[in-house]
């Protein structure tokens, strides 16, 4: 080697493969001079680049600071080598390895690019519906292998064209080495047919056509990125009903998407942090208040504050919403708690008696992934649903830990696989209620396990001995096994997030979690680190009349709380929301409650929610879980007076007292006081009992930090009440902004708490 020429061997670890780093390479080597080849390799991308030193340098420096959109790198490995004496740059064929770790990217959307493209009538890709290039498309969901190259993807059944085979493998092309390339010569077609399998028309008319039918009223199966959608136009009201019998969801809101900025903000008002959300590549559903009066029918989400809002995302969207639309529903393409249908014969089966017409293409999805669903709250963004656009993005860890599968919870279910110091939540599964959501499960760890080469030595599941999760846990072959509780995934899937290590407080409200003791926990208090935990306070127990019936109708925890706060002469009190119950039914679940028949305990925060919220008369019965405990918090007025009594006794741990809370709201709603008022002052009482019981606990333990986590602090009032008063009593709070805090992140909290205990 001379000093005149160096060479260095450069291995790039991240999201590195379909999304232009070869070329972006290829360009750089072109800028500084210099020679050597790249490759993609099932760890990375390889490079050899040999030059003048400074120019290497430069290089090297270019590499780690300017990328391509969709790049992620997360770190690049330098070694000197001795020149070969390349005579120019070249990209080479990928290179299989055994081990396999790299990232693949998401499935993100359209590009400005294309769509430019797409929309000029002189392109040749003019209205073709599956334009994409090397800085957008889909990935995740049509990936089966890698390294990432087409023969691995959906997109093997479709031989290019010359014209596209051209820019595939031209270097400085935009599509160069884009697996997804295609045109309409030689990629992908959509077609439209009628509920019985009748072809009506093809390409551009069939988009066409689709637009007019849902102008007449109609609902249409629409295949898009992540699995088949159920549209409807969003104004009318007719068909918004019909699309809600037939799908069996009676009130849960219907996602909308509109073409653009200007027609959301007609119906939802849109901060720039919302703008910042909706404009992303991700393209999630992001909640917006609405604007009233507004053109979308009230069918979409009844008695509910916000809009769940995305825009297009393929260019297939852009195509139908530009037929002049204010808005579409766009809903997942299924029955109510069964997975999205992505394949088209399922969706005809599955589907066929939803919709009336299917919109179809012919490019398979090999992993259905919803659309993701997050809110600016808290001066952050916060994820309901982490799915489409983000997986399989990983949350990095702290330090290295053994591939672990944690098999999450039964409801938001999602798993985890970890490999080193990354660990990969999957997309969203839903409620392991029913086998195909089971058959689900199954699928996207043998997925994940393929395309991220783990073969997983420790096996995490929830206590819950019921669960389905739980369940195909113990099925499965493994030399170690390890069991989480519920509420300690997760805090700690939130001390993940922050890369937390020691003991933190951790609040963890939500609505149902299998305790140490067997009772059904959800308003803790712990002191936990990510090897183990203790109770330090919880809500006091209180029967849940009827079990699960109690979850569906909230009128059953309302006697409970009221005959713990009353005794058995509840029933002559003066409240409205109890006279209208039926008196035989208070009698025979006073009785359950009495003779503890079919009534276990539960300390959970989001029964308490329920219970006060049919108190105060907003819902006595629920169409989809946390509905009475939203309804709730959407009700709250800003300013509301004083705070409740709240009181807590200690028994080993704090217990958190329910009756002063429940007297105070009863006397509010018989005295007429307005619904807003009295949520608003619970809400205050509970931010306020919360922050003193932690800065009490805080002094003992000799502690400063604060999780929140779980499906209550989903409640942006309580989250951003919370996180104000304990910051202003001198602790650090941490709540998360890379995974839900629902059931969708406790299986990272599962696989660390796991990692953490196999190590000891």
């Amino acid at each position: 080697m001379t000093d005149s020429c160096v060479a260095k061997r450069l291995k790039v670890n991240g999201i590195v493969q379909g999304v232009g780093f070869r070329p972006f390479v290829f360009q750089l080597a072109e800028k500084y001079n210099l020679k050597g080849e790249v490759a993609n390799t099932s760890s990375g991308v390889s490079i050899h680049i040999e030059g003048p030193p400074d120019n290497v340098a430069a290089f090297e420096r270019d590499l780690a600071e300017k990328n391509p959109p969709l790049a992620f790198i997360v770190d690049i490995n330098s070694k000197t080598e001795s020149p070969r004496n390349h005579t120019g740059f070249a990209i080479v064929k990928s290179k299989a390895r055994a081990k396999m770790t790299t990232l693949i990217s998401p499935d993100v959307s359209v590009c400005d690019d294309c769509l430019g493209e797409m929309l000029a009538p002189t392109d040749r890709r003019y209205h073709y519906p599956f334009i994409n290039c090397t800085n957008c498309g889909p990935r995740y969901t049509i990936i089966d292998d890698i390294p990432y190259d087409r023969p691995k993807t959906s997109m093997r059944h479709f031989k290019m064209c010359p014209r596209c085979q051209a820019e595939y493998d031209d270097p400085v092309n935009r599509r160069f080495h884009a697996q997804p390339n295609a045109c309409a010569d030689c990629g992908p077609h959509v077609e439209l047919y009628d509920s019985q399998k009748k072809e009506i028309s093809r390409h551009a008319q069939a988009i066409e056509a689709a637009a007019r039918l849902l102008k007449a009223g109609n609902i249409l199966a629409i295949k898009g990125l992540g699995g088949y959608h159920l549209a409807a136009d969003a104004a009318n009201t007719a068909a918004v009903k019909q699309l809600r019998r037939r799908k069996l969801r009676e009130e849960k809101p219907f996602a909308i998407m509109s073409h653009d900025l200007k027609h959301i903000r007609q119906y939802a008002r849109v901060g720039p942090e919302e703008e910042k959300l909706l404009t992303a590549i991700q393209r999630p559903i992001v909640l917006l208040e609405k604007k009233k009066p507004n053109a979308i029918s009230e069918e979409v989400a009844p008695r509910n504050r916000y809009f769940g809002v995305m825009l297009p995302y393929t260019p297939l969207h852009y195509l139908l919403l530009a037929q002049g639309f204010d808005a579409l529903v766009m809903t997942s393409g299924n029955l109510s708690e069964e997975p999205i249908a992505i394949d088209n014969d399922d969706a005809f089966n599955r589907l066929g008696d939803i919709a009336d017409y299917f919109l179809i293409h012919n490019r398979d999805i090999y992993l259905r992934s919803d659309d993701s669903i997050v809110r600016h709250a808290a001066g952050a963004k916060r994820f309901l649903r982490r799915s489409r656009g983000f997986v399989p993005i990983p949350v990095f860890l702290k330090d290295k830990v053994p591939p672990i599968l944690a098999c999450g919870a039964e409801l938001k279910n999602t798993i985890c696989v970890t490999k080193e110091d990354k660990a990969f939540l999957s997309q969203h599964i839903g409620d392991l209620e029913n086998l195909p959501t089971y058959e689900f499960l199954k699928l996207t760890v043998g997925h994940l396990e393929r395309i991220l080469d783990i073969d997983p030595e420790i096996i995490a599941y929830d206590m819950h001995p019921d669960y389905l999760s739980t369940r195909y846990a113990l099925e499965l072959a493994a030399d170690h096994k390890i069991q989480v509780q519920h509420h300690h995934a997760h805090t700690v899937s939130c001390m993940a997030e922050h890369k937390l290590e020691g003991r933190v407080i951790g609040l963890s409200f939500d609505g149902t979690g299998y305790g140490t003791d067997g009772a059904v926990w959800g308003g803790e208090i712990l002191v936990a680190s990510e090897h183990d935990f203790e109770r330090a306070g919880h809500l006091a127990y209180v029967p849940m009349p009827g079990s699960v019936a109690a979850i569906k109708e909230p009128w059953r925890m309302a006697v409970s709380y009221l005959q713990d706060a009353y005794g058995l002469n509840f029933q002559g009190l003066n409240l409205p929301a109890l006279t209208a119950m039926d008196t035989d039914n208070l009698t025979v679940i006073s009785e359950m409650i009495t003779k503890r028949i079919n009534s276990p305990l539960t300390s959970s925060l989001g029964r308490l929610f329920d219970g006060v919220a049919a108190i105060c008369g907003i819902r006595q019965r629920v169409n989809f879980e946390g509905q009475a405990a939203m309804e709730l918090e959407m009700a709250a007025v800003e300013d509301a007076g004083a705070l409740y009594e709240y009181a807590w006794d200690k028994d080993g741990a704090y217990r958190v007292l329910p009756a002063p809370i429940i007297r105070a709201v009863v006397d509010d709603a018989a005295a007429g006081r307005p619904v807003g008022e009295i949520s608003a002052r619970f809400h205050r009482t509970l931010i306020q009992l919360f922050t003193d019981l932690c800065v009490v606990i805080a002094k003992e333990q000799e502690l400063n930090r604060v999780v929140l986590s779980g499906g209550v602090f989903q409640n942006s009032i309580l989250l951003a009440g919370l996180t104000r008063a304990l910051e202003d009593r001198g602790l650090d709070v941490f709540s998360h902004q890379q995974v839900p805090t629902n059931d969708g992140g406790i299986a990272l909290g599962q696989a660390v708490v796991a990692a953490a205990q196999a190590k000891r």
